[in-house]
Formats: structure tokens, C-alpha cells, sequence
């Protein structure tokens, strides 16, 4: 009689094949942001989170503001785009280098320029139960151009 093998697929219920590890958690977000859905982006981040931009001095731990940041980003450099060049996990937290590159218009009374932004940076984050809970930027302020987004929350967070 001859014998037959029966292959399933991984088991939908089993934890393991649905575990979010830090590493895909932290390339979903940056995938999320690349493609404009801020809403996903945000939909990442656990209840209670705290998010860091130490190049431009803020920090968010409302989704809603963290939403307006990301909102606010794009609609200043809508071209933006974030290319990840490596990412490391090692236990909770996954560590992504990457390279942003963007344009900024500026108006100087009836003439546009536009100036384009390249730079390196890193991303920390810290994944819980498939939750961002920590996200630390870090890049060169100078070299972003970014210091009138930053301007904007600065002003909204000290009134």
C-alpha cells in the first residue's frame, strides 16, 4: 500500500506564523509613510507611545499629533521618500539606516525654487505585542531642511 504525505499550511491560529517581529513592524511603518497612509502609520503605534524627532527637538505621545506631524511632512514634502538601506532586530527592538530624499519648493515673491534634500538617518524602535510603544529618529537637522515642520509643532506645542 503505498503512503501518501499530507503537507497543510501553517496553522492561521498559531502564533508564531502571525507574530509582528520588530523588524517587519518597523518596515511596514516606513512603507506606510513612503506611500502617503498616515493613518496605517499610525495604527502601528501602541496606546501609550512615545515618539522622538531628536533632529528637530519634538516629541509626540498622541496619535492624533503624531497624525498632524506625519500629515504636515507630506504636504511640505510630498515627494519624500525613505529608502531603507539595512534594518537589525535584536530582541524588542529593530534599528533601520535608511536614506531620505525629497524636494523643498520655497517662493521668493513670483519665482519657485525647489532644492533638493538628501540625507542619512536612523530609525530606533521598540516593538511590544506587535506595537511601535518607542520610535527614536535621528539625522542631521541642517542638512533636512525640515526646521519650518518643525517650527509649526514647536509653536502648536508651547501654547
Amino acid at each position: 500500500m503505498e503512503q501518501i504525505e499530507i503537507i497543510t499550511a501553517p496553522d492561521s491560529n498559531n502564533r508564531s506564523s502571525r507574530r509582528k517581529t520588530p523588524e517587519r513592524v518597523l518596515q511596514s511603518m516606513l512603507l506606510a509613510l513612503n506611500e502617503g497612509r498616515i493613518s496605517d502609520a499610525v495604527a502601528d503605534f501602541d496606546d501609550q507611545f512615545i515618539f522622538a524627532d531628536h533632529a528637530l527637538d519634538l516629541e509626540f505621545t498622541d496619535r492624533a499629533n503624531l497624525a498632524d506631524f506625519f500629515q504636515k511632512s507630506r504636504e511640505l514634502f510630498p515627494d519624500a521618500v525613505v529608502d531603507v538601506l539595512s534594518i537589525r532586530e535584536s530582541g524588542d527592538q529593530a534599528v533601520a539606516e535608511w536614506k531620505l530624499t525629497a524636494t523643498q519648493s520655497v517662493r521668493y515673491g513670483n519665482m519657485l525654487f525647489r532644492f533638493r534634500i538628501s540625507l542619512s538617518g536612523v530609525t530606533i524602535a521598540c516593538i511590544q505585542n506587535g506595537k511601535i510603544v518607542r520610535w527614536s529618529d535621528y539625522y542631521d537637522q541642517m542638512t533636512s531642511r525640515r526646521s519650518g515642520l518643525a517650527a509649526h509643532f514647536k509653536e502648536w506645542i508651547e501654547l
